[in-house]
């Protein structure tokens, strides 16, 4: 599974065309479908993207952990899948940048790619500054730590 770290901020042109980060395309290179998923984020306005793997571990887990038509599964199912997108790379390493998704994010001049780990978000420049700063803020007054990674056998 690629990995997606650090931000950038690129210009959407006039056809609604913005560059994905070549660090980010590079992550993805091995993919069979060279592009990305893209749907709007639950959380923010933003739109979270990945590999064709990313989603095809969230259909595994949703198979794992939600029963087959129950309501939870129709629920996640009929949000995540019904929006996503591929998105396709053009020979300059753009992506069309959908109307409908940009709206949701408030996405007009600029986009701001942030790596996410396992997944990257595309979000309006200003916006995603104030998060950030937000974000920090609660770690840091939260005291939020992760566990330490100790190899078996270690104290």
């Amino acid at each position: 599974m690629a990995l997606f770290i650090d931000t950038f901020v690129n210009k959407i042109d006039r056809k609604g065309r913005v560059s994905v980060p070549a660090p980010f395309r590079a992550a993805l290179a091995a993919q069979p479908f060279q592009g990305i998923v893209a749907l709007p984020s639950f959380r923010f306005k933003a739109v979270q993207c990945a590999g064709m793997d990313w989603m095809e571990g969230i259909k595994a887990r949703l198979t794992s952990n939600a029963d087959l038509f129950s309501d939870e599964h129709d629920d996640l199912t009929m949000a995540l899948f019904s929006s996503a997108k591929q998105l396709a790379f053009d020979g300059e390493g753009r992506i069309q940048l959908p109307e409908d998704l940009a709206k949701e994010a408030n996405i007009t001049e600029l986009a701001a790619f942030v790596g996410r780990g396992e997944h990257f978000e595309i979000w309006e420049p200003q916006a995603l500054e104030r998060y950030k700063a937000e974000a920090r803020k609660r770690a840091l007054e939260k005291g939020r730590t992760l566990r330490s990674a100790r190899n078996e056998g270690q104290p």
